[in-house]
């Protein structure tokens, strides 16, 4: 692949921005990429494992000369970090973001956005339940969708250069609008988390069972939902904080469902149980079958790779 930027500039050092610089390095796409991050011991780290070309203890000199930089920061915090940041930005340069929620972060950046400075949100629909500079790892978004934001009258020759950073990074690119994408995401990512943070609570609240049998007779279900729940608390509180209005309509909706299965279960409704668990088979086929999954027992994730 051809270099794509001169300069990229990492503002957050987690698990989203360690991997887009490894998978950056593997395909040559930018010339230098610098870092930051909040954290006296996260700076540190990606010292100490060679993450980012030059990790800067200021923030403004890590995005000074920078023709991309992205936020890697937890959603709640977007507006204050591009506060930060606006005077040291270079003309021309363009701004995305890497959270998964868009209206919300598309309000808090705008206001601080310099003239002449291109924002385009994004998501990376990708990640894993470890966090951290060393959670990275270059092939995270390979075969992965990228959705990107663009605000209306977008520069489409930042868009088209955004995008190939992110198809040569390995990632399936399309545009969406914000309150598409986040009604999208409150359905695929932010109310099953929630719901695993909630079947994780309540199994730890159940005093009928010891902790130990909890962890010890883990079947596969439980199993899924200790992982979904392990991520980022303080990135997932400000996403449920940030599209509240689309994660409570799909949790109603669930809450709906939840109702008629039990009324189901309760009257022995056999027929009415088969039916919605032969639909809903259907749909992790479909997953499979568009290559976001696997079907092997442990869904293709070996001992030693964190996918």
């Amino acid at each position: 692949m051809a270099q794509v930027y001169d300069r990229v500039a990492l503002i957050g050092l987690g698990l989203i921005a360690s991997s887009m610089f490894w998978a950056m390095k593997r395909s040559g796409l930018a010339g230098e990429v610098t870092g930051y991050a909040r954290s006296d011991e996260t700076r540190a780290t990606a010292r100490e494992i060679g993450l980012c070309d030059v990790v800067y203890d200021d923030i403004k000199d890590a995005v000074r000369g920078a023709d991309l930089v992205v936020l890697c920061v937890p959603v709640g915090v977007m507006g204050p970090v591009m506060a930060q940041i606006a005077d040291a930005l270079a003309p021309g340069a363009t701004v995305t973001d890497v959270g998964s929620v868009k209206k919300d972060v598309i309000e808090q950046i705008t206001p601080h956005l310099p003239e002449g400075v291109h924002f385009i949100a994004g998501h990376p629909l990708a990640g894993t339940e470890h966090s951290g500079p060393r959670a990275g790892f270059a092939e995270l978004f390979d075969n992965r969708w990228c959705l990107l934001v663009p605000p209306e009258g977008a520069d489409p020759e930042a868009i088209a250069r955004l995008r190939n950073l992110w198809e040569g990074i390995g990632a399936n690119v399309e545009e969406m609008d914000a309150e598409h994408h986040d009604l999208v995401l409150a359905v695929t990512s932010h109310a099953p988390h929630l719901i695993a943070y909630t079947m994780v609570g309540v199994a730890d609240d159940l005093r009928r069972v010891t902790d130990s049998e909890v962890i010890k007779y883990s079947a596969a279900g439980f199993r899924d939902f200790t992982r979904i729940a392990a991520s980022d608390p303080t990135m997932w509180r400000d996403v449920f904080l940030s599209n509240k209005e689309a994660t409570l309509e799909i949790l109603g909706r669930f809450t709906e469902e939840l109702f008629a299965l039990q009324r189901a279960i309760r009257q022995g409704d056999g027929d009415h149980l088969f039916d919605y668990f032969t639909r809903t088979r259907a749909i992790r086929r479909g997953i499979i079958e568009a290559g976001q999954d696997t079907d092997a027992p442990n869904f293709g994730r070996s001992a030693g790779r964190k996918l």
